[in-house]
């Protein structure tokens, strides 16, 4: 999702701005190679472990990261449309039905089982985002209608998340190191949500103004802590920092677009050099996890 989200934010920034497409090209082939061995991996662990793998879709706090397979689906979808556009309906397709299954599954759950306010943490907000990102491709692909069922899922479930995700982290105890990243998975709603409605609606309205700008402020509050983020240990989920940095990026790109003369085209490369800074040296560092057999560990 990083790798991808940041090969799409140099794509808009080729088509908006003139930057150089092979940048965007190679990294989206990058992050295409690197679907392909953690869809291969992940495939071989459910079928050498099954119950290692059902025990992770039940589990409270690691169901959620099943929705980064549709949402990656859907990102390499977006990647393919200009090549292939049939193929890219197809992929599309089946990550916005794979989506909205695990978004009624889970949600179901959270309704059937009581939850413990300790599991609550930003990564619940994935499968939410996932349904925000079907009308990124979908509006290109016309398929508004479908577009607008899961943006409105994804609205609409944003906001009470959003309050109960800020209650856990302001009147409990602070996240785990490891779920500390995290944090950033605020940001996507947000970015994404401009994305598509704008996509939508075919202009920039109030709500949208409030969606951006609520993005570029909660990015602002978080890069407020990174001397606590970049002190943490390297694990795996310093990957969350990636795709919400991406996602803010190809918003504020975008809204430079709709407003030429003001701060956002500046904002808009400051935010791509940003992500591209950040997926670039979580890159680097999780190769050399994997070199070291660092990378997954027991908790």
């Amino acid at each position: 999702m990083g790798l991808a989200g940041l090969g799409l934010a140099w794509r808009k920034a080729n088509a908006l701005l003139g930057f150089p497409a092979m940048v965007s090209d190679g990294v989206l082939v990058l992050a295409a190679l690197a679907f392909l061995a953690s869809a291969t991996t992940y495939g071989l662990k459910a079928l050498r472990h099954f119950p290692a793998v059902v025990g992770e879709f039940d589990h409270p706090i690691r169901s959620a990261f099943f929705s980064t397979i549709p949402i990656s689906m859907m990102l390499m979808a977006a990647a393919l449309h200009p090549h292939g556009p049939a193929v890219s309906f197809w992929l599309w397709a089946a990550g916005a039905l794979l989506q909205l299954a695990l978004t009624i599954r889970l949600i179901v759950r959270w309704m059937v089982h009581k939850q413990d306010i300790t599991h609550v943490n930003p990564a619940w907000f994935i499968p939410i985002v996932g349904n925000i990102i079907v009308p990124t491709l979908g509006v290109s692909l016309g398929q508004i209608e479908i577009s607008w069922f899961f943006l409105s899922i994804g609205m609409v479930f944003w906001l009470p998340l959003m309050t109960i995700v800020l209650y856990r982290v302001i009147f409990h105890d602070a996240l785990p190191p490891r779920l500390a990243p995290t944090l950033f998975i605020l940001l996507p709603p947000l970015a994404v949500g401009y994305l598509a409605y704008v996509g939508l609606v075919g202009t920039v309205d109030p709500f949208a103004q409030v969606l951006v700008n609520g993005a570029l402020f909660m990015t602002l509050v978080l890069l407020a802590k990174t001397r606590r983020f970049i002190s943490l240990p390297f694990a795996l989920s310093w990957w969350a920092f990636t795709f919400p940095l991406d996602a803010v990026a190809m918003a504020a790109i975008q809204h430079g677009r709709f407003a030429p003369d003001g701060m956002w085209p500046t904002v808009g490369l400051a935010m791509l050099a940003l992500a591209s800074l950040v997926v670039g040296i979580v890159t680097v560092r999780t190769l050399a996890a994997i070199a070291k057999r660092t990378l997954f560990v027991p908790e």
